[in-house]
Order: structure tokens, then sequence, then C-alpha cells
């Protein structure tokens, strides 16, 4: 948690926030490949896309 806080702080002082919703939507993109790697999810993942 504390990682997530310095990066925030980070963000916050080089003016870079634009890059928070970028991260967020490979953070998520991410966990679904993972799911769908061999999970009961994959079907319903694939159709997403």
């Amino acid at each position: 948690m504390e990682f997530l806080k310095e990066f925030w702080a980070f963000l916050r002082v080089r003016k870079k926030i634009w890059l928070a919703p970028i991260i967020i939507v490979m953070l998520i993109l991410g966990g679904l490949l993972i799911l769908a790697q061999g999970s009961v999810m994959s079907p319903f993942i694939y159709t997403l896309f």
C-alpha cells in the first residue's frame, strides 16, 4: 500500500496525473488476460472482446 501512496505522490508532483487512467486500464486488461488463461470464466471474458 505504501507503494501506491508514493506513486500517487510522484504523479501529483510531476504533473503526470493524466497517466493514472491509462495505468488503471492496463491493470484491468492485464487482470482479464490472467483470468482468461485457463479458468472457467474464459468464455465470458472472450465475449467482451
